[in-house]
């Protein structure tokens, strides 16, 4: 998918979503909801709970529960759960179109002034199809360096391999301590 793609698809659903807020249907939220969970699944990676549950999408405050929904309380939960993710589509669209994020489907398109855009292999030779077409980090060779940070790093990794050994047994184990 090209960004222009995505841009465009995700405006889309967040019109989609709009529409929804206005005039509830619970059909046409869960397959609104089907959608963009497969649009941002393809940008971005799949969503686990743990980032639905911090985006509370989905996650009501007034449950109903053990019984059918009153037409009412119906619309109340279709808007409550369209704004919600219609905000999780705003941020997707900012990430991609405002600052230029780069992402998992990304198959080339605009970009942000200065990236180079079109295929990934192109922007990035690391990008090889040797790879099984496996999307990798992007170069960031160009970033200036923080000697703070490396400093920090080359620290970390020189403590890290005084330690390699920890996992190995140092003394025989009594008998009786064997299970």
């Amino acid at each position: 998918m090209t960004r222009d793609e995505l841009i465009s698809r995700t405006r889309q659903l967040i019109d989609e979503g709009e529409r929804l807020d206005a005039q509830p249907s619970l059909g046409a939220l869960q397959l609104w909801l089907q959608l963009s969970d497969d649009l941002l699944a393809s940008a971005w990676g799949s969503m686990d709970r743990y980032h639905l549950a911090w985006l509370m999408v989905g996650k009501p405050k007034g449950i109903v529960r053990g019984r059918p929904m009153t037409p009412d309380e119906e619309a109340d939960y279709v808007r409550e759960v369209a704004s919600q993710k219609t905000a999780a589509l705003r941020m997707s669209l900012d990430a991609v179109e405002r600052q230029g994020m780069p992402f998992v489907g990304e198959t080339g398109g605009v970009g942000s002034p200065g990236r180079p855009s079109g295929p990934p292999e192109a922007v990035d030779p690391r990008r090889q199809a040797d790879k099984g077409g496996a999307d990798v980090a992007p170069d960031r060779t160009g970033l200036p360096a923080d000697p703070v940070l490396a400093q920090g790093l080359a620290d970390a990794r020189a403590r890290a391999d005084a330690h390699r050994d920890h996992d190995e047994h140092r003394a025989p184990r009594p008998d009786k301590m064997q299970r």
